[in-house]
């Protein structure tokens, strides 16, 4: 069995989020065959098009690089405002430039939203998903995940709603199959 290896991109920075803490419940769920890692975008800088003149910044260069080797990405977004954060959205302009050359180009992808409201994120969920097409990325269609209500899930760090965890290990598999149908 080929091992996939998975960028997993959280887009909250808050170090006690409850974004992260689902991402890492996926990554503690991920089947065999799926390496799911979190790539940190706390440290990029701000995208400028005038820092691509001959030496970007090195944080470019180092994410674009892992993003480049992963086979997939698991975004993982908190809605703000009814979107995606401006880090989630400053990770997606560095991995996408130099134009033509984007990190993310045809890397299988799927979104989670987290909301400690009754909506689960569906904003940021469906702005997320309206700016990967133009990075060539097939999005995970189903099940899609908006993870509601999120803080009376965890314990801690413990997630501790069975039907979630239910719910989050049927979504990491069908990510895997995901991944392994849109390999390259």
């Amino acid at each position: 069995m080929t091992t996939r290896n998975i960028a997993v991109i959280v887009g909250s920075l808050r170090k006690d989020s409850f974004t992260r803490k689902v991402a890492q419940s996926m990554i503690e769920l991920a089947p065999a065959g799926l390496k799911m890692e979190i790539v940190e975008i706390r440290d990029l800088p701000l995208y400028n098009q005038d820092d691509e003149t001959g030496n970007p910044p090195a944080a470019f260069t180092a994410f674009r690089e892992r993003i480049g080797q992963a086979d997939g990405i698991l975004f993982c977004t908190p809605e703000y405002n009814r979107s995606v954060p401006g880090a989630l959205k400053n990770a997606i302009d560095v991995g996408s430039r130099p134009y033509g050359k984007a990190a993310y180009a045809d890397k299988p992808c799927a979104v989670v939203s987290v909301s400690p409201g009754a909506l689960g994120g569906f904003g940021a969920n469906h702005h997320l998903r309206q700016m990967l097409p133009f990075l060539n990325m097939p999005c995970m269609p189903a099940p899609e995940a908006y993870v509601g209500n999120v803080a009376a899930k965890y314990d801690g760090e413990r997630l501790v709603d069975d039907s979630s965890r239910d719910f989050f290990q049927t979504f990491v598999n069908t990510f895997a199959a995901w991944v392994e149908q849109h390999a390259k």
